[in-house]
């Protein structure tokens, strides 16, 4: 059972904390059947980002064995017969579209549009530079989609734009990463990263580190915004975004991480005390 946990990665569903944001910037929280329905699709989308990761653990087993740190994973490890973990990602599918439905009908849509862009991704995209990075970014999409659009709350365009620059950033720090741990034998274990060279990812970086900062900061300074918001204050929110991107940069090229953004915000206290005081803050001034 434990490698069955493992295999299913709890430890990542901090990234379905996108699901969440439209009860906060879109101040759902007010209304009990919307906040029921963002937990729902919040649950349904953690069990089925797992039964992604279990297919996608199945289809790159061979790979990850070439991985310092992937060829502990249960399959690739053989602690987890393909078998078991076909019959796992099975239940996950079924689990999380059963969830999303109770939640709301296009809840359920989005998480099957999910589950059909990562089969699409695991057998094909993934090895087409850039879109690739765009792929695993739409994944993020349809997180903020399932929580704001999906619940009949109405999604933002800052903030589906500024969700776009921020996933695409840390998809390209996830290549870098990638590319820092595994030196000559990257494309061996990722085929697409053969494509990429160190100086391109860390443009691509800059751009899009930019870019999200950039939109979030006009997010926070957009007549509608501080309207609906009762606020103009949201701009004092804007160094923690700063301080945590710069820091997480730092990680990736000072410390050889970056590659695990959900580690990274558990386990750095720095950008873990920049995450909580920006949420912090955030909930006091919109609350």
């Amino acid at each position: 059972m434990n490698k069955i946990i493992k295999l299913m990665r709890p430890h990542q569903w901090v990234k379905n904390g996108f699901v969440l944001t439209g009860l906060v910037f879109g101040h759902g929280w007010d209304v009990p059947e919307q906040v029921q329905a963002v937990l729902l699709a919040f649950i349904a989308f953690c069990l089925a980002s797992s039964c992604v990761y279990v297919f996608n653990d199945l289809a790159d087993a061979e790979r990850d064995r070439q991985h310092p740190t992937k060829r502990l994973r249960p399959i690739a490890a053989g602690a987890v017969s393909p078998r078991q973990a076909l019959l796992l990602a099975g239940v996950l599918a079924a689990l999380a579209l059963s969830i999303a439905w109770s939640a709301n009908p296009p809840v359920a849509g989005y998480i099957a549009a999910y589950l059909v862009l990562n089969l699409i991704y695991t057998h094909k995209l993934k090895r087409v530079v850039l879109l690739d990075i765009f792929c695993i970014s739409a994944g993020f999409m349809l997180r903020i989609l399932a929580g704001t659009d999906g619940v009949d709350i109405p999604p933002s365009n800052w903030l589906l734009f500024c969700g776009l620059w921020t996933t695409l950033f840390l998809g390209f720090i996830k290549r870098r990463a990638e590319m820092l741990a595994l030196n000559d034998t990257a494309g061996g274990h990722r085929r697409v990263l053969e494509h990429y060279s160190a100086g391109l990812l860390d443009q691509l970086i800059s751009i899009t580190c930019m870019g999200m900062i950039f939109s979030y900061s006009l997010y926070t300074m957009d007549v509608d915004v501080r309207r609906i918001h009762n606020t103009d204050q949201l701009i004092f929110t804007v160094p923690f975004v700063i301080y945590a991107c710069f820091r997480y940069l730092y990680l990736l090229h000072r410390e050889a991480g970056g590659g695990d953004p959900s580690r990274e915000l558990i386990r750095d206290p720095h950008i873990l005390g920049a995450g909580l005081g920006w949420l912090i803050m955030t909930l006091w001034l919109v609350a």
